[in-house]
């Protein structure tokens, strides 16, 4: 097979993200409303359809117990568990569990069982029911089943028909590696999982040593790069670990065959085909551990807890080959039945992970509270499980469904109900007048509005504009911003919001949220005013002004930029392992953005001047403030030949006669010259009749990126 352009020049900038924005993988077509299907089901039905399934034990992989149950948890936590803040990747949503390279993950290995254990269900409701929501589903009603009680359940997950390129999994080239850490021990940004092919970390203890805290170490900041606290994170693993077992009949790399993605094609999809014995029942090996926590493995209670800090746990390697821990005194620890023999017994045993939260100061202290405790415990599992499988879903108003919780959480980023009527017509073309008078100049109403709305994150549907969280800590005081100038505006924007709702009294306002945006919009319909171009931005109230009671100040640290190449911002590139312009591309992906969108956005932000601390690095013209095609057509002309300038991350374009410094910019700007897609994007801006399709596209590109968050207008 040849060679693709990617590894011919593998260090080619790759757009292979942006072009998945830029079309629909999927058969439903345009037309297709998922949620609009999702809330015609019967959900009372879909569960019991899936409880029967989960309770049905099939020849052809026995049910452990004779419950799939634990194995059905297993699928959604592994699902969900992918999630991480650094960049809201990863995460339930699209059920793209389904795809290499997390169908084939060794942490995964065997969930394509469940899978195919829950295709009668998927099969009977079809697009109605996305396997995203199934997969997720499925979790909660094998709780249920089991006796303990969920939050809740929302649908409204779309299936993803394709793997999402633009997760950074990791740098290792091989499975179950490690090379992610600094000399102090900190996992690499954007990371969430310490092991390649790992959720979150290795079960037998860091680099497969046994050591209990160092292992508390590494899942404190693992399960914190995935949103969870330490009473939220103690109550997962012991909440979870308290249903089920691990299979490690004996040696995974003895008896184990290839995983999904490398099986051959007979398999039909499958992976991981054992030799051991029958392959399956008591013979599984999947982890290569073994045993249950607990002698009621479908049952809950408070046994794990109980098994962990009531006896003492010593290292051993077990039948799989691998590090797990048994009882000091396992008379002492109530036996387990076997899982596929109700006549035998099984001693349980435990984790790395597990002793850790006992031998951590800090995780021993809630550990020991929810044993005292049940209710306690029962409550924070509950809601540390509900966030887990939802906190890539977005804001409350994602979530469909008749068992979505009335409660409201932080983590949701929530915001007010609207208490006034929003501005019409008139009144917007009348605060635009207003904002256009004000001391303000253009770039700093389109700097506000950009730094306002590009904080939205596709890939958990945080951020943007709505809120106005910008006037809000910790945005305020973000580097990218500029704290001090965006000051000034906002003070602009709070007299102006405070003079035209004082005027009303017909109940209608304006929020600092609608202001930010239209200030921005008038400053583009004026910028194209002056290179001869009649635009309307498109405009639609009904922001509201999100309070600071309601904002996590630490979760949103998260969305701060280290660099923006739409402002020219530079920032920590030089501390990055990727190229500005790889980080450019990276931040036009979580905007949902396509090349040909990144190109009109990057080019009418440099002719409008909108650059960071107003430097002209990018800003090829002699009329900044003017929509024109300058960047375009100054960027392309022969006349200017560039060589890297004595600034770091600078270069210098200089007039090829007079041998003068005319133009300075940086890696995000040239590469819309050196690269073979963009520059040919470029061309087409930069040609005599193409300024006029350039102004159409930025103005509707511009107008898409500040209703990016308005899921209320969907």
């Amino acid at each position: 097979m040849s060679k693709s352009n990617q590894e011919w020049w593998p260090n080619r900038l790759n757009l292979a993200m942006l072009d998945q924005n830029a079309r629909d993988a999927g058969p439903y077509g345009e037309d297709f409303d998922y949620g609009e299907a999702f809330e015609s089901l019967d959900l009372d039905e879909v569960k019991s359809d899936i409880e029967d399934a989960l309770t049905s034990s099939q020849d052809w992989w026995p049910a452990d117990y004779g419950h799939y149950g634990p194995l059905m948890i297993r699928m959604a936590w592994h699902s969900a568990g992918t999630y991480r803040t650094t960049d809201g990747r990863g995460g339930a949503a699209g059920g793209t569990q389904r795809f290499a390279p997390l169908d084939s993950w060794p942490d995964n290995a065997n969930l394509d069982k469940a899978r195919r254990l829950l295709w009668p269900v998927k099969q009977k409701y079809g697009r109605n029911l996305s396997w995203a929501d199934l997969i997720v589903l499925a979790g909660n009603v094998a709780m249920e089943s089991m006796g303990f009680d969920t939050f809740g359940f929302a649908g409204g997950r779309e299936d993803e028909f394709e793997a999402d390129e633009s997760v950074d999994w990791g740098p290792e080239q091989e499975m179950e590696s490690w090379d992610r850490f600094d000399e102090e021990d900190m996992l690499a940004n954007p990371l969430g999982a310490t092991v390649m092919g790992l959720i979150y970390v290795n079960p037998e203890g860091p680099e497969g040593e046994p050591d209990p805290e160092w292992s508390a170490s590494r899942i404190r900041e693992s399960f914190s790069r995935m949103a969870m606290n330490d009473k939220e994170t103690a109550a997962l693993i012991a909440g979870g670990h308290t249903f089920g077992k691990v299979h490690g009949a004996d040696d995974p790399e003895e008896h184990v065959g290839p995983e999904p993605a490398a099986a051959p094609i007979e398999d039909m999809g499958l992976g991981w085909e054992s030799d051991f014995g029958s392959g399956m029942g008591d013979d599984t090996i999947t982890s290569g551990i073994e045993g249950p926590w607990n002698s009621t493995p479908t049952m809950w209670d408070t046994s794990y807890l109980d098994n962990l800090l009531n006896h003492e746990w010593e290292p051993e390697q077990g039948p799989g080959g691998a590090w797990q821990w048994r009882p000091v005194d396992a008379d002492a620890v109530d036996a387990a039945p076997k899982a596929h023999d109700p006549e035998g017994e099984q001693t349980p045993m435990m984790l790395t992970t597990d002793v850790a939260l006992k031998r951590d100061p800090d995780y021993r202290e809630i550990v020991e509270e929810f044993q005292s405790n049940p209710m306690e415990f029962l409550d924070a599992f509950a809601k540390a499980w509900y966030k887990l499988i939802h906190r890539d879903m977005g804001p409350p108003e994602r979530f469909l469904g008749p068992e979505v919780p009335e409660e409201t959480m932080i983590w949701q980023d929530p915001l007010p109900d609207r208490d006034f009527q929003p501005v019409g017509d008139e009144a917007a073309a009348q605060l635009k007048e207003e904002i256009l008078d004000s001391d303000r100049s253009r770039q700093q109403l389109v700097k506000t509005a950009w730094a306002s709305a590009s904080t939205y994150r596709d890939s958990d549907k945080r951020g943007g504009a709505n809120g106005a969280r910008i006037r809000l800590e910790p945005q305020r005081s973000w580097e990218v911003n500029e704290p001090a100038e965006l000051e000034t505006v906002l003070e602009t924007y709070e007299d102006i919001q405070a003079e035209f709702n004082d005027s009303r009294s017909d109940g209608t306002a304006v929020s600092l949220a609608d202001l930010i945006v239209l200030g921005g919009n008038a400053a583009i319909e004026a910028a194209a005013a002056d290179a001869g171009y009649d635009v309307t931005v498109p405009f639609e109230p009904g922001r509201v002004d999100a309070e600071a009671e309601w904002t996590d100040e630490e979760s949103f640290e998260a969305l701060e930029p280290g660099t923006d190449g739409f402002r020219n911002y530079l920032g920590d590139a030089d501390d990055s392992d990727r190229t500005p312009e790889e980080l450019l591309v990276d931040r036009a992906d979580l905007l949902d953005l396509t090349p040909e969108e990144m190109t009109a956005l990057v080019g009418g932000l440099r002719t409008l001047g909108a650059t960071y601390g107003d430097t002209d690095h990018g800003v090829f013209t002699d009329e900044p403030g003017t929509l024109d095609n300058d960047f375009f057509v100054n960027l392309l002309d022969m006349r200017y030949e560039w060589e890297e300038g004595d600034e770091d991350g600078v270069y210098e374009g200089y007039d090829r006669d007079t041998g003068e410094v005319v133009w300075t910019g940086t890696r995000f700007d040239l590469i819309f010259g050196s690269h073979d897609r963009l520059r040919a994007l470029s061309e087409v801006y930069a040609a005599e009749d193409g300024e006029q399709q350039f102004v159409e596209d930025f103005v509707e590109v511009w107008h898409e990126v500040m209703t990016l968050d308005r899921f209320d207008l969907e």
